[in-house]
This record gives C-alpha cells, sequence and structure tokens, in this order.
C-alpha cells in the first residue's frame, strides 16, 4: 500500500450525523467573509472563518474534528494548543462521503458551501474491493450497489458547486497488482460510469485519482488512467494522503499530463511540508510518520498553470491506521495533528 485513506468507522460516523439532515450543517455553517461575524452558527465555539476567496474557493467546515479541538484547547485553557490547531481548522479539508447515507451527506456539505458562496471538496472512496484488504478495506459490496451509492451523490449534489477527488487509489492498486484480476474490467467500468454520472451535473468537477510521484513512473498508469474516463473528468488528483512535495509532485503530474491530453491536475498538499518520511519499515513509511508537518494552504494559486489547486484532500490529524501508536484509519488524533501544526511555518 501507498497511501492510506479515511476508514468505514469515520464514515459510518459521518452518516450517522448526517442523519440529522441539512439544516444542522447548514447551522454549522460560517457564511461570511467578514470577521465581524466570525463563529456565527459554530457549533464548536473555535471561531472559524472561511479564507479569502479569490485565492481559496472551497468551503471550511466550522464544524470539524480541528475547529472542535480548538474549542476543547480554548475552553481548558490551552491557548497555544488552540492557536496550532487553527491553522489546520481554518483550511478547507475534504469531506469524505461515507457508505450508508451518500445523498443526504452529498446535500448537506453542499448545501453548507453553497450558502456560504463556496465550493464543496467531496472525496469518494467506496469502490469495491477497496484497499485490497488493508487498513482502509471495505467499499461497496458489488458493482449495483456502488452504481446506486454514485447516483446518490450525484442526486445529492445537484446544481450546486462542487469539486470531486473520485477513489484514491483505485487506479493505481490496478496498475501494482494489489487488486485482483478479476476485479478490473468492472473496476474501470465503475469509474468510466462514475465520472460520467457526476460531469452530467451542472457544476461538478472530477478529478481521477493517479497515484503519487513516489509509486513508480507515469508510464505505468496513464493506459489505466484512460481506460477510467480521464477523457470526460477534468483531470486528475496526485499525492492524495500522501507527503512528496509540492514540486516533485508537479513534476510528476506534467509528465503524466502530457500522456493524458494535457490534463489538469490537482495536488494534496495537505501533510507534504517535510515531505516524505524516509527512516523505518519501506512498507509503512506512509502509515502516520513521525516529523511531518502540513503543506502549502489550499488555493486556486498555485505554481503551475496545469495545476487546478493545492487541496487538503487528507483532512490532517486523522490517522492513517492502527500503525505507530495511532487509532484507526480517518479517526481524529490530536497528538498527531498538534504535532503536524507545530512542525509548518506560521
Amino acid at each position: 500500500m501507498y497511501v492510506s485513506r479515511g476508514a468505514r468507522r469515520a464514515a459510518r460516523a459521518r452518516a450517522s450525523a448526517a442523519v440529522l439532515g441539512a439544516a444542522l450543517l447548514l447551522a454549522a455553517c460560517s457564511s461570511s467573509d467578514d470577521p465581524k461575524q466570525e463563529g456565527d452558527g459554530d457549533k464548536a465555539g473555535a471561531g472559524i472563518t472561511q479564507q479569502p476567496k479569490e485565492a481559496d474557493p472551497f468551503w471550511v467546515n466550522p464544524d470539524g474534528n480541528a475547529a472542535k479541538q480548538v474549542a476543547a484547547y480554548r475552553k481548558s485553557g490551552e491557548d497555544d494548543g488552540a492557536e496550532q490547531i487553527r491553522k489546520i481548522a481554518q483550511q478547507p479539508t475534504g469531506e469524505w462521503i461515507g457508505p450508508e447515507n451518500p445523498e443526504q451527506e452529498a446535500r448537506g456539505f453542499t448545501e453548507a458551501a453553497d450558502k456560504a458562496g463556496r465550493t464543496a471538496l467531496l472525496v469518494l472512496y467506496n469502490i469495491p474491493h477497496r484497499d485490497c484488504g488493508q487498513y482502509s478495506q471495505g467499499g461497496a459490496a458489488d458493482g449495483n450497489a456502488y452504481r446506486t451509492w454514485i447516483d446518490g451523490v450525484a442526486a445529492g449534489i445537484g446544481d450546486r458547486s462542487a469539486t470531486v477527488i473520485l477513489e484514491p487509489d483505485a487506479i493505481l492498486h490496478l496498475v501494482d497488482g494489489c487488486t485482483k484480476d478479476e476485479f478490473h474490467e468492472e473496476r474501470y467500468d465503475l469509474l468510466t460510469g462514475a465520472v460520467e454520472k457526476l460531469k452530467s451535473l451542472k457544476n461538478t468537477k472530477v478529478y481521477l485519482d493517479a497515484g503519487n510521484a513516489g509509486w513508480g513512473h507515469p508510464d505505468q498508469i496513464f493506459e489505466p488512467l484512460q481506460w477510467a474516463g480521464i477523457a470526460k473528468a477534468d483531470g486528475f488528483s496526485v499525492n492524495v494522503s500522501n507527503f512528496y512535495s509540492t514540486k516533485d509532485s508537479i513534476t510528476y503530474g506534467k509528465q503524466l499530463s502530457a500522456k493524458v491530453g494535457n490534463k489538469h491536475f490537482v495536488i494534496d498538499t495537505s501533510r507534504n511540508g517535510n515531505g516524505p518520511y524516509k527512516d523505518g519499515d519501506e512498507n509503512e513509511r506512509w502509515c502516520n510518520p513521525p516529523g511531518r508537518a502540513l503543506g502549502e494552504t489550499p488555493t486556486i494559486k498555485t505554481a503551475d498553470p496545469l495545476v487546478d489547486a493545492y487541496l487538503w484532500v487528507k483532512r490532517p490529524g486523522e490517522s492513517d491506521g492502527e500503525c505507530k501508536g495511532g487509532p484507526k484509519a480517518g479517526e481524529w488524533w490530536p497528538t498527531y495533528a498538534l504535532k503536524l501544526a507545530k512542525a509548518s511555518t506560521p
């Protein structure tokens, strides 16, 4: 495995919260850039506001785990910890749609973002036979269940503005031999269908995941990316949940782009501030590595015209899995979050 993702348990927790309805998410939304309205509707009490829209049009969830941690630190008088975690809480991060209530979750996030005049950043990670049985194993029961799930996501998004990162690792694990051959044809069909369904929406951008700068060479993945429907997508994503530098990610992305019709791409910069971890077990360097730092904050003002955005797809402070003392994949880990924040530049 090269990268880790949010686990089913975390997704179920978010799905359960979604049952309360989109109204709760709307109530949680801080809908203005005006500092005077800081904390309006902010249930966590952390005073979370949106970033300047001209540089960062994506929605900041004022009730996420990081915002709740800020509020907890403030309540206990740990002001330094609160300000460190604020570095995470004030930035838009991906909302990973759970398996059980996709329509309601997608509607809740996109309605909250729309109320704030922003774009929701959604991550779809539910492909059957996900993660090859590792820390984030799971996914839809079969192809039909996945298609129904995608239909639900699409219905929830509707005409509202959304940017979707589609199925981290799904193509990569077809290339690296991790996913059994018998599942390949179905996976390509599911991915092309998902791209077509999501791109039929009025204001949705779709980026197929395409690995990272450290796993291999673009020559190994460009044809699978084509078979998965990249021609109809807006582009591809790189470095999701990983730690490779933005410079190396741009190099990898540009090489791959040249092979798939000069498609644009986005880079996950959430935890790449100190680059990849190079010690310990080579097979688990991706999993909760020590000494990492937050990377460039989310923005559409990037270093290359082919790069549409730097995004925080992985939610900093959420565990990669039960390694190096971490909780289950996708669970909030305040100790690790604080270390990420402290290691980053102000």
